[in-house]
């Protein structure tokens, strides 16, 4: 197997495959770039990307790249599969929050000390008020809603990248910060093995997941949290109260069929800890989860057990 490792996405892009050398490099290559020129559509921190255009359309018609009508119209369906409880339109209540730069920058320079009153927390919006045109791969956004599509962006971009690599290997992996897709499976082996780690401690393994070809997602509350006057933040907005979510779950890591829905469905499921997690694993059919708790406590889906080599 052959790696290659770079940053991308404010987070660590691993990417893994077999083959020729000079064929798995070329892959590389390619895959690379793609992701590059993805993060820089989707980004929320530069007022050049597709999103940030799209957002200042808001009130107006977008005529969007094929890229960007895809992610937006898996974003609105797995909106509507989760209830809602999945809904990239809090990116105002994440900048409240004191995300307003990339978290290199948040952790840096610090955050101010948002003077909110109630009312400013509560959501004019949700993802449902926008309107789809596939026939012109348009998008249209009520005034005054912003996107953020920070982590299903994430996963669109890693399975999409392991296809283009898979091109060039027999088998190969893209994991983009714990959003990981998975082709074809390593010689001799008959599963892939990733690393379960520690949520409060990156150095440490919990457990070896062991998958097939396929999508695992891992959302924590531990990975992006920074400092607001006396409050800790964290990046996981609960829609409900566009609040940093309160959860008795410190990370989940979904197993699907597609990045995106192991990326949303881990979201969700964190932000509904353990008292909605059979309703919210409910929602949709072939996943599979595994719970980290406060005291590192591993809970899981019926099956889970069986991805798991403790």
């Amino acid at each position: 197997m052959h790696y290659h490792e770079f940053r991308a996405m404010s987070t660590q892009i691993l990417l893994a495959g077999e083959g020729s050398l000079a064929s798995v490099e070329d892959g590389f290559d390619q895959a690379q770039a793609f992701i590059e020129a993805c993060e820089k559509r989707f980004t929320r921190f530069s007022e050049y990307s597709e999103l940030s255009q799209l957002n200042r359309s808001a009130g107006t018609w977008f005529r969007a790249s094929k890229e960007m009508f895809d992610l937006i119209s898996q974003a609105f369906t797995l909106h509507q599969q989760t209830h809602g409880l999945f809904d990239p339109a809090v990116l105002d209540a994440l900048e409240l929050a004191g995300y307003d730069r990339s978290i290199e920058e948040v952790r840096r320079h610090g955050t101010p000390v948002a003077m909110l009153s109630r009312s400013v927390w509560q959501m004019p919006y949700r993802l449902s008020d926008i309107d789809l045109d596939p026939d012109q791969h348009s998008i249209w956004l009520p005034v005054g809603m912003r996107l953020d599509l920070g982590g299903i962006a994430k996963g669109w971009i890693a399975e999409r990248a392991a296809v283009l690599l898979s091109a060039s290997t027999t088998a190969c992996a893209v994991d983009a910060g714990g959003d990981a897709f998975l082709i074809g499976l390593p010689a001799g082996e008959n599963s892939w093995r990733l690393s379960l780690e520690n949520p409060r401690d990156p150095d440490q393994e919990l457990a070896i997941l062991k998958l097939g070809p396929g999508a695992v997602a891992t959302s924590a509350i531990t990975k992006r949290r920074w400092r607001q006057g006396d409050q800790t933040r964290h990046h996981l907005i609960d829609p409900r109260t566009r609040r940093p979510a309160e959860t008795d779950w410190v990370s989940v890591t979904a197993i699907a069929p597609h990045a995106t829905v192991a990326e949303v469905f881990a979201k969700t499921l964190l932000i509904g800890g353990s008292g909605e997690s059979t309703r919210i694993a409910g929602y949709t059919p072939n996943l599979e989860f595994i719970a980290v708790d406060q005291q590192n406590k591993l809970w899981g889906s019926r099956y889970s057990l069986e991805y798991l080599d403790i």
